[in-house]
């Protein structure tokens, strides 16, 4: 708790009180993020009378656009990786980067079903899938699809569902593949799996089986708007910590 609060001190000296940018802070943020950013973005607005926009997307085409000039104060991106892409491109502020919450990995079945699978190595998965498809973001670029390909290699379970893969764009397509009927199981986060009620977790992936999963956010290295920082320390408020907690996020430093 000291070190949070020591670090929360840090941001809002480093960004110090300024009026209110004419516009509002650009928070370029990965989709899977959408449902508890716009709370967080809200409560933002009422206490402190800033605005924020919240552009969303899959991180990877999020980072290529800040790559190519696209305006954008905050990168809010759903796993390491590409927020080192633009640390090396130096595009954003490296001694503003913080990483707030973790997740875990899901497989997930449309609600009203039987599925209870205990996820180890070896699991049945493709007798599981038959037919398929076996929803799940790319497993080339995309954090969730990565994570997912990570776990099932892992497992020593991804020869054999591969070819069965429907890739979707963003966790919360692969979601609605499976509450539609489309896809008969999808690997996606569990704050993900929250979202719908036509879906439910069918079981969870160990977190040893792929990387960490964090969300780092940073100031780019373009940003003029004095209100950007004052945002990024909002998210380390215990009022936004708690609504992350609330949507099925573990914050890092808590226990669940």
């Amino acid at each position: 708790m000291i070190c949070r609060l020591a670090r929360l001190a840090w941001l809002i000296l480093l960004f110090p009180a300024a009026p209110h940018a004419a516009e509002p802070v650009r928070v370029f943020a990965a989709v899977t993020l959408k449902p508890v950013l716009d709370m967080i973005a809200e409560e933002y607005r009422r206490s402190s009378g800033g605005d924020v926009l919240l552009v969303y997307g899959p991180s990877p085409a999020l980072a290529k656009q800040i790559e190519n000039g696209a305006i954008a104060d905050l990168f809010f991106s759903a796993d390491k990786e590409w927020m080192d892409e633009l640390a090396q491109h130096h595009l954003i502020r490296p001694e503003t980067v913080i990483e707030l919450v973790t997740n875990h990995l899901v497989m997930i079945a449309r609600t009203g079903g039987e599925h209870r699978v205990t996820i180890a190595p070896g699991f049945p998965l493709a007798e599981l899938v038959g037919a398929g498809p076996l929803a799940m973001c790319d497993p080339d670029s995309h954090p969730a699809g990565r994570y997912g390909k990570a776990s099932l290699v892992s497992l020593g379970v991804w020869q054999s569902v591969e070819a069965k893969i429907a890739r979707a764009e963003n966790p919360l397509l692969a979601v609605k593949m499976v509450a539609r009927g489309d896809a008969p199981f999808a690997i996606v986060f569990a704050t993900d799996a929250a979202t719908d009620l036509g879906v439910y977790i069918v079981g969870t992936f160990p977190d040893d089986t792929h990387p960490p999963i964090l969300y780092p956010v940073a100031v780019t290295a373009e940003s003029r708007n004095p209100d950007a920082g004052h945002f990024l320390a909002y998210l380390r408020s215990t009022r936004a910590l708690t609504l992350f907690k609330e949507r099925g996020y573990v914050v890092l430093g808590q226990s669940e």
